[in-house]
């Protein structure tokens, strides 16, 4: 919330911790001015507030407060707007549907919440406990629109889901409030079916604008919404290359590192600085033995932020890498003509058939890729046009 707040122009934003013992004492400054409030604390600072938005009496949750010139404090839920932005930015429609959400805490409240001002005819709350449960999906196949209120699937957990989407034949719209990954294990599964999905950075952003208003009193175009978002996911978005063995990933991943100031993550290069030689793995172990290590790096290094991530030739061929890679990132094929491929240090070039590998290989990395580019000029000129293409085209 720091960098986002911070974007729209109020640089003392800044964070406090504060254990739950300590809550009385903070209330009991007579100046509090605005501030922001998270979990666990939603519902307990409800007793500190003079007054309630309309918002905030129908969520049962305050997420933002301000305090008046007249000393009064009045509590605002501006998740409700964030989320309300997020579900008309990715063209899902509430009205008239049957809303699953999952969760039962604070961020269920507000999905709920918005859901019923939206025109939803049914709003139907997913629990660990309660009359609906995960164990009884089967009665809401009618589901139009799902919404993931919960921890599952965010960052260090990736890769599991609350509900696969293929259960709801039905589904128009899936929104997830994680903002970390990019794309969990739910909207990936989502995308996979070709239903319209959202993830919870443009949540966080629209609620933020939404306090700062409150705060400062002056309103945020919509404009500004979107420059923040946009400037937010390309500074999260990893930068993945794949390619052929000796296509020049790790050369041009260097320089991207350089011109971008990002940190390099070399697949490659990690597993044998911490295994020894990567010929010597496939002479001593095979081939099989590699690529669980691969997939081990792999798994690692997607789930960061912020990199450039330089593959091996054959990392496209493990099933697995695919989402791992895509849940932060934005992919890159580097094409290049065989017969200029390195084959020094290859245990699988170096006395193969090139081309048999690359017809082999060639529909992975198709489905891998999000931008197939060639190099061809020098690694500073592919670096170039790789990030303007990056800068233009990520999934905002």
């Amino acid at each position: 919330s720091v960098p986002v707040h911070q974007a729209f122009g109020c640089p003392d934003y800044r964070l406090i911790e504060i254990a739950p013992e300590g809550l009385a004492d903070f209330f009991a400054q007579t100046r509090i001015g605005g501030l922001n409030v998270t979990i666990p604390y939603k519902r307990a600072v409800m007793a500190y507030c003079d007054n309630l938005s309309a918002e905030a009496q129908a969520i049962g949750s305050v997420n933002t407060i301000v305090q008046t010139a007249n000393g009064q404090r009045i509590g605002h839920n501006t998740d409700f707007f964030g989320l309300r932005h997020t579900a008309e930015r990715a063209g899902i429609d509430w009205h008239q549907k049957k809303v699953l959400v999952f969760g039962s805490g604070g961020a269920a409240l507000t999905a709920q919440a918005v859901a019923r001002t939206q025109g939803a005819r049914a709003v139907v709350p997913i629990s660990r406990h309660g009359p609906e449960t995960y164990a009884h999906l089967e009665r809401h196949a009618d589901a139009e629109v799902l919404i993931n209120a919960t921890p599952v699937g965010m960052y260090p957990q990736v890769g599991v889901l609350p509900a696969d989407p293929a259960l709801f034949p039905r589904c128009t719209g899936l929104i997830d409030l994680i903002y970390n990954p990019r794309r969990t294990a739910f909207l990936m599964r989502g995308e996979s079916l070709g239903i319209p999905c959202a993830d919870g950075l443009p949540m966080l952003v629209a609620q933020a604008a939404a306090a700062e208003e409150l705060f400062f009193s002056r309103p945020i175009a919509a404009e500004e919404i979107e420059q923040v978002t946009a400037d937010l996911r390309r500074e999260r978005t990893n930068i993945v290359l794949i390619g052929m063995p000796g296509c020049g990933k790790s050369t041009i991943g260097a320089a991207l590192a350089t011109l971008s100031g990002r940190p390099l993550i070399d697949i490659d290069a990690e597993i044998a600085n911490k295994n020894g030689p990567i010929a010597a793995i496939f002479a001593q172990a095979g081939e099989a033995a590699f690529r669980q290590l691969e997939q081990e790096y792999i798994a690692r290094a997607g789930k960061e932020s912020g990199s450039i991530i330089v593959t091996g030739g054959g990392a496209v061929t493990t099933p697995a890498n695919l989402p791992a890679l895509r849940q932060n990132g934005r992919i890159y094929h580097l094409e290049r003509a065989l017969h200029l491929l390195a084959r020094e240090g290859r245990p699988l070039s170096l006395n193969g058939d090139l081309e048999a590998m690359y017809t082999a290989r060639r529909s992975l990395y198709h489905l891998f890729a999000d931008a197939t580019l060639e190099n061809r000029g020098s690694p500073q000129d592919v670096a170039n046009t790789l990030w303007k293409d990056f800068y233009a085209h990520t999934d905002y």
